[in-house]
């Protein structure tokens, strides 16, 4: 068997434990793009039978920005946006092409990551995330049991619920805010505790993938909504399970600067 005709390459990158396969179309023959992507992500995204992933960043030439991406979830859903899988591709083009500011085309509009630090495969970034959509605070599910939160939109939708400590079924009750009539395009889910004016720590129960270490729009959303209420001010260290980043607020605009790491290049064979 001709291995070389039956394989799409990849690149493995993790930011703060969120994971992502880099696909770079200009790498993959035209007849070998899978015509069925949602399919194809779940399969190489699977971490028993495939390479293991919480997504994958389908990576696109573009006219005006260095490069276009795609977020399908490992269960084959799109995304409009993630901050830590923006981030990834912004470590692969760096590394491609040796450039210190990279305009990323997303669902959620251009991002601008600026090149903070780098050592070897590991960088960092202060992206440019836009302005945040904060709403008024929201009660869900039934009166008994309402779980209350703060909806905002990062380009993507997130529910920000402020807990004294994380319960050890955290996350069945996260599962169960995704499945709310209230949210028609689903939902990320962040748990919330606070900490002095500039720390709080999350968790993370997200779209397409369910528990992820850390999550990018989920940090500036947890920070924008803690400074919202005022339990916090700018800048705020978001700490995770897979690590901390800093979010801060200039006028509208919310920054998010965090670590992004080359993990791997490999090849994944489509039979």
């Amino acid at each position: 068997m001709n291995l070389q005709a039956v394989m799409i390459p990849f690149v493995k990158a993790s930011a703060c434990g969120n994971d992502f396969l880099l696909i770079d179309s200009s790498s993959v023959e035209g007849a070998l793009v899978p015509t069925d992507l949602a399919a194809f992500t779940q399969r190489i995204c699977d971490r028993h039978d495939g390479v293991g992933a919480d997504g994958v960043e389908w990576m696109y030439p573009h006219a005006s920005v260095d490069v276009e991406i795609r977020l399908i979830n490992a269960d084959g859903s799109d995304a409009e946006i993630s901050g830590n899988g923006t981030r990834c591709v912004a470590a692969y083009v760096c590394a491609e092409r040796q450039k210190e500011k990279v305009a990323i085309q997303t669902g959620a509009g251009v991002k601008t990551c600026v090149l903070t630090e780098n050592h070897g495969s590991d960088y960092e970034f202060e992206v440019d995330m836009g302005e945040a959509a904060v709403q008024p605070q929201l009660a869900v599910g039934s009166s008994a049991d309402a779980v209350r939160g703060i909806p905002v939109s990062m380009g993507n939708p997130h529910f920000v619920v402020f807990v004294k400590k994380f319960a050890k079924n955290w996350q069945t009750r996260a599962r169960e805010i995704q499945r709310s009539p209230e949210f028609k395009r689903g939902v990320n889910v962040e748990m919330v505790v606070t900490g002095g004016k500039h720390d709080v720590e999350v968790r993370f129960f997200e779209r397409g993938v369910g528990e992820t270490q850390s999550s990018g729009t989920g940090s500036c959303a947890s920070a924008v909504a803690a400074m919202s209420l005022g339990k916090a001010e700018s800048p705020v260290r978001v700490h995770t399970p897979g690590g901390t980043q800093t979010v801060r607020q200039e006028g509208k605009s919310v920054f998010l600067r965090g670590p992004a790491r080359l993990v791997c290049r490999g090849e994944f064979f489509l039979s």
